[in-house]
């Protein structure tokens, strides 16, 4: 479920420190009824970067598979092996 709140609330750190944490959601903080800030625990924010970092790494290796830029896996695996000289 999402969580709006008012900005008047931020007055009451406790409360929306405590609130971060039970739901592991972010918070969206309204002001005269509009968006205005997203606050969540710092669990849920690295969560988060770690999320869209995955994302990320995803796009480029199928923008790479795309463009046709692979290699072999034995090919790779041999190169790996000569260049740090280690014999599976």
């Amino acid at each position: 479920m999402i969580n709006i709140r008012p900005i008047t609330e931020l007055r009451n750190t406790n409360a929306i420190s405590e609130l971060c944490h039970s739901t592991d959601e972010p918070v969206f903080i309204t002001k005269n009824g509009y968006s205005d800030l997203v606050i969540m625990s710092h669990e849920v924010y690295e969560k988060t970067m770690a999320y869209a970092e995955l994302h990320q790494k995803i796009a480029r290796s199928l923008e790479q598979l795309n463009n046709g830029d692979v290699i072999d896996g034995d090919e790779f695996l041999k190169k790996m092996r000569e260049k740090f000289e280690y014999n599976i």
